[in-house]
C-alpha cells in the first residue's frame, strides 16, 4: 500500500511544469489549466487546452500528469492526439476565432 504523502509541488508549480512541457513539444496556442491532485497525492493531472489571444480557451485537447514530488512529466496524452483534437476544435470554432482577431485588429 502506498502512503498518502503530502505533495512537494503546488498546483501552480505543476501547471508551470506542464506549460514547460508544452512549450518544448507543441507550438503556441496550447496551455495548461486546472491542476487536480490525484486521490493518493502522487500526481497532478493538468488539462491541456487550445487557446487564442482575445478569446481564451477554445476547449480541452488532452492532459499531462506531473509528479507531485519531482515535477517531472509522468505521462501525457500523445502529442499527435492533442494536435488532432486541436484541429477539430479549430474547425468547429474557426469563424469565431477569425472574427475575434479581426475585431481586435480594428481597435
Amino acid at each position: 500500500m502506498v502512503a498518502n504523502l503530502n505533495p512537494k509541488l503546488t498546483a501552480f508549480e505543476a501547471q508551470a511544469a506542464a506549460n514547460g512541457f508544452l512549450l518544448d513539444n507543441l507550438p503556441d496556442r496550447y496551455g495548461a489549466y486546472e491542476p487536480r491532485l490525484t486521490s493518493n497525492n502522487q500526481m497532478w493531472r493538468v488539462a491541456v487546452h487550445l487557446t487564442y489571444p482575445v478569446i481564451g480557451s477554445v476547449g480541452e485537447v488532452g492532459e499531462i500528469c506531473i509528479s507531485a514530488f519531482s515535477g517531472s512529466v509522468v505521462s501525457s496524452t500523445p502529442l499527435t492526439e492533442m494536435r488532432e483534437q486541436a484541429r477539430k476544435l479549430y474547425e468547429q470554432h474557426g469563424a469565431a476565432i477569425q472574427a475575434a482577431f479581426l475585431q481586435a485588429r480594428n481597435f
